[in-house]
């Protein structure tokens, strides 16, 4: 059996295809239930964040295990196979468990170094679990990638390099302005209460905000929150929760919202963020908001006045556009340009340009401008008309005003009509304004002692694997020379019946140190071979050369899964 991984992230999909394949809590079980139940698996867990859906699987065969785990995704995602597939990467055995840990360290977050990942990889090991979905495999890599993470940010300063998806959307909208200092004496609205949510509460507690109001489906679980905020002794913000027909109302008092649900819809429209921020803005903000909005709805039959040309306005011009036919000089077809030399037509350009005209060459003759003729006309006949160079009229931009409403949207799929960009006054960071903020975020020099950790930790996870996998075996050959040995033992007593116990004791010893001595090195040499890479054959040879029943091998494994899954089921009643 070997480990794969089918998934899409930030990193190979854009933000659009992730919000549309965001997979509900029911569809993870589902999803992780089916796939254990499809036949080229036997454990399998789902790792499922905002920025990220990935399949981890135990397979006996690549290619069938690839195009299972991705027909799975599509399903369960409701993105056709066809779409999703151009998104999807595939890691298989080493390269699956370095991903895993890589992402466990935060290298593959969209925030470089945040913690809060460890906490998504701990929940969906607790998930498999709970599923039963989570074998032998799928444990030790989960729980080494737990470790290997809180390696990382022990002994290297990755902190330093990341923070929290939260705590970067807030940077983001506070613009250059420390964080503290622009959430000061803010209201806050947070909606969810989830993780994320608790998280977004927290880090605006420390903040200084002045007020938090928790919106959540399930009431319990906002006050639930609430009295979390308020039992912490380092900050003196006021907290309440309010039910979710409530937040139309909280968004208008509100001065910063972080919204982070499940909902499948939208949880705050453009319409109701604009009827939220009315009577907010100045006087002068909103008169320029309804001028623009009214541009281009003039009433019919109005005139609306041209912006200054060039054409038309004759003064100084050094042609006779009179003479030209079709009244102007943009004229379709070559008799635009018929008779003209190239010299009158550079002194238009010119004109046209405010430049100095020349007129000392007026009287060169067309035949020594050609070539340039030809090629006005080939313009002429490709384009329609004359190429004229002109002045782009100057764009009158109306300011916008100073935000009095921020939005923090860290759901997938959206929390947050996107439409709420146009808005004046208002301020939108969600996910995907993220991802492009994050590309250009500085590395700190602590990811490439991270990354040396995750590679030293994949070959160490490795060689434990392939060393785990000859045990079995290993175990088998010494419950047959245990035998051979009890066998040979029972026929000795057959011979000699005379033997008194003590005799009997130490012709028994005897036999099983000669045995134990000769199996010693074998067995102590064959572990290290196979834990080396390409070691699987060993375990193999060993079964060939002892002539090792397949079935005994097989029983020693399943008795030791058995085992390790008991110890599971008491630690996990222990937590609870």
């Amino acid at each position: 059996m070997s480990l794969l991984v089918v998934g899409l992230s930030h990193r190979s999909a854009p933000v659009s295809v992730l919000e549309r394949a965001a997979l509900s809590t029911d569809a993870q079980i589902k999803l992780g239930q089916d796939t254990v139940a499809a036949e080229p698996a036997t454990e399998a867990a789902v790792l499922a964040t905002c920025n990220r859906i990935e399949l981890y699987a135990d397979v006996d065969k690549f290619h069938a295990g690839v195009a299972e785990l991705s027909t799975l995704l599509a399903q369960h995602s409701g993105v056709g196979l066809d779409e999703l597939t151009p998104y999807l990467y595939v890691h298989y055995e080493d390269r699956a468990v370095h991903h895993l840990f890589s992402v466990a360290c935060g290298l593959d977050s969209m925030v470089v170094g945040e913690g809060q990942i460890l906490g998504q990889i701990k929940d969906s090991l607790a998930q498999a679990q709970e599923l039963h979905t989570a074998g032998r495999l799928m444990n030790d890599l989960f729980q080494q990638g737990l470790r290997v993470g809180k390696r990382a940010h022990s002994e290297t300063g990755i902190d330093r390099a990341g923070q929290s998806l939260v705590t970067f959307g807030l940077e983001q909208l506070a613009s250059g302005t420390d964080v503290e200092t622009w959430a000061r004496g803010k209201r806050a609205l947070v909606i969810g209460a989830g993780s994320m949510s608790s998280l977004a509460a927290a880090t605006l507690a420390r903040a200084g905000v002045r007020e938090i109001v928790i919106a959540n489906r399930t009431y319990e679980r906002a006050e639930r929150l609430v009295q979390i905020l308020t039992a912490q002794g380092d900050t003196d913000v006021t907290a309440r929760a309010v039910p979710m027909d409530a937040v139309a109302a909280e968004v208008t008092r509100a001065g910063l919202v972080v919204s982070c649900t499940g909902a499948t819809g939208l949880v705050l429209t453009a319409e109701s963020v604009a009827t939220a921020v009315e009577g907010r803005l100045p006087a002068q903000t909103r008169s320029a908001s309804v001028g623009a909005e009214t541009a281009g709805s003039e009433t019919p039959g109005s005139e609306v006045p041209l912006p200054p040309t060039s054409v038309g306005t004759e003064e100084g011009c050094p042609l006779d556009l009179a003479t030209v036919p079709g009244g102007g000089f943009s004229v379709a077809g070559e008799a635009a340009v018929a008779g003209m030399d190239a010299a009158t037509l550079e002194q238009h350009a010119a004109w046209v340009d405010n430049a100095t005209v020349d007129r000392r060459e007026r009287g060169r003759a067309p035949v020594a401008d050609a070539e340039l003729i030809t090629a006005l006309a080939a313009t002429v006949r490709v384009s329609g008309r004359i190429p004229e160079r002109r002045r782009p009229e100057p764009v009158v931009e109306v300011p916008r005003p100073e935000p009095v409403l921020a939005l923090l949207d860290l759901a997938m799929p959206r929390d947050i009509d996107a439409a709420v960009h146009r808005l004046a006054g208002v301020r939108l960071v969600d996910i995907e304004s993220l991802a492009e903020a994050s590309a250009d975020a500085p590395m700190a020099a602590d990811v490439d002692q991270v990354r040396r950790i995750v590679s030293d930790e994949v070959a160490a996870f490795g060689a434990a694997q392939r060393a785990a996998h000859i045990t079995p075996t290993v175990v088998a050959l010494r419950t047959m020379a245990a035998d051979v040995v009890a066998a040979e033992i029972a026929r000795l007593d057959g011979r000699l019946p005379g033997l008194d116990d003590k005799q009997r004791g130490e012709i028994t010893q005897t036999v099983r140190r000669v045995v134990d001595k000769l199996l010693h090195a074998p067995t102590v040499r064959v572990k290290q071979l196979a834990a080396e890479p390409g070691g699987a054959g060993y375990a193999d040879a060993l079964r060939t050369l002892f002539d090792l029943d397949p079935e005994t091998v097989a029983a020693v494994s399943r008795a030791d899964d058995e085992t390790d899954g008991s110890k599971r089921d008491a630690e996990n009643r222990g937590r609870a």
